[in-house]
């Protein structure tokens, strides 16, 4: 009985396609954004209410979106930046959804992602914003600064033909007013670490499939663990601790963790894409992925007994630990694609997948962990 368990709560059908779900912080509420079958673009705010969901506010845009994130908002401003299909960042108070609060013309087509701080971490720096897109770039946004980004990480690639989708980006290391970096993650497997402080990048490395998820375990301490998900079910956690010149960071990966678990606990099917990874706020060292065969799994880290080993050179090199699956659950039909872990409330959390069905998920016996 005291193993943990993630159970469907609350399941509800959308007329819509659902791209990204956040919960709004300090509230039983939460934003869902998508697309309409004829090509708009649709927000939606929900309240939990003794069991049921009730829809507080909607609106519709011109355009679908594709990403969200609260990250910037302080706590009583509950401030949404978005990210649409034909490039546009906006944030919008969801309260009054009408009007966007501010609006840039961010990328070239689709922004794939976007990550968000400031907002409610102390002493870690200003509000900022990152995008990247399918036009390769990765932009850096102050709130305060219309239509210029701050940051501009240019696409990868000699001619249009060679840049290299962005599809997954995250802010890291802002430990004070002064240090930040975002890490970009490519369709073609690529991972970049930029040092926004000298705007130089740090390191880079190939995970051989494309990367749909990418996460520090938290954002505004110095860099401790990176996770990142791939194409055909991959994962790979770094320790990000200690650099080594040559070798980079410690790195442990798993196989096939998009896949479903059949009842004898072998994986089932072809490999699958493991489209997002969250961490637990409550516990850095828990995180979940979203399978493309409908499953979520979360997973615990184990530090090594050290961390870090002296070689023949002289020079440190970082160690990684181990992974234990605390659970996996199978919730669709259909790839899981979008999740989000409750700030305020541990174990409590809400992902949306293919099927057009929003879900409230509650999960057991964290504390133990």
């Amino acid at each position: 009985m005291d193993s943990v368990q993630m159970i469907a709560h609350i399941e509800k059908s959308l007329d819509y396609s659902l791209f990204d779900v956040k919960w709004i912080p300090c509230s039983a509420k939460f934003v869902v954004l998508g697309s309409k079958p004829k090509g708009t673009g649709i927000i939606q705010v929900y309240q939990l209410n003794s069991g049921e969901l009730d829809k507080l506010h909607e609106t519709e845009k011109p355009k679908s979106f594709k990403c969200c994130s609260f990250g910037a908002s302080q706590l009583r401003e509950t401030q949404l930046a978005t990210g649409d299909f034909v490039g546009k960042l906006a944030i919008y108070d969801v309260e009054r959804l009408d009007e966007a609060i501010y609006e840039a013309e961010a990328h070239a087509g689709i922004i794939n992602a976007i990550d968000a701080i400031g907002g409610t971490s102390v002493n870690c720096g200003a509000q900022e914003i990152v995008t990247g897109g399918r036009d390769g770039s990765v932009k850096v946004w102050d709130p305060r600064q219309k239509n210029d980004p701050v940051a501009h990480i240019s696409a990868t690639g000699n001619s249009p033909a060679e840049i290299r989708d962005c599809w997954a980006v995250g802010f890291g290391d802002s430990y004070n007013c002064i240090e930040r970096s975002v890490v970009a993650g490519y369709d073609n497997g690529d991972v970049k670490l930029i040092d926004l402080r000298v705007m130089k990048e740090r390191w880079t490395t190939n995970v051989k499939n494309g990367v749909c998820g990418i996460e520090f375990d938290r954002k505004d301490i110095k860099m401790n663990k990176l996770v990142v998900s791939t194409l055909e079910g991959g994962l790979h956690v770094f320790d990000m601790r200690t650099q080594h010149s040559e070798k980079g960071f410690a790195r442990l990966s798993e196989k096939n963790v998009g896949q479903a678990l059949g009842t004898n606990g072998v994986i089932n099917g072809a490999k699958s894409t493991v489209w997002v990874v969250k961490h637990l706020p409550q516990n850095r060292d828990i995180f979940a992925t979203c399978g493309g065969s409908g499953n979520v799994r979360l997973w615990l880290y184990h530090y090594p007994e050290t961390r870090v080993k002296t070689l023949n050179s002289g020079e440190q090199q970082g160690v990684v630990g181990s992974l234990e699956m605390l659970n996996a659950t199978t919730l669709s039909t259909q790839p899981v694609h979008a999740f989000d872990w409750s700030p305020d409330r541990q174990g409590l959390a809400v992902c949306g997948s293919f099927d057009q069905t929003v879900r409230v998920l509650v999960t057991t016996n964290l504390h133990l962990h």
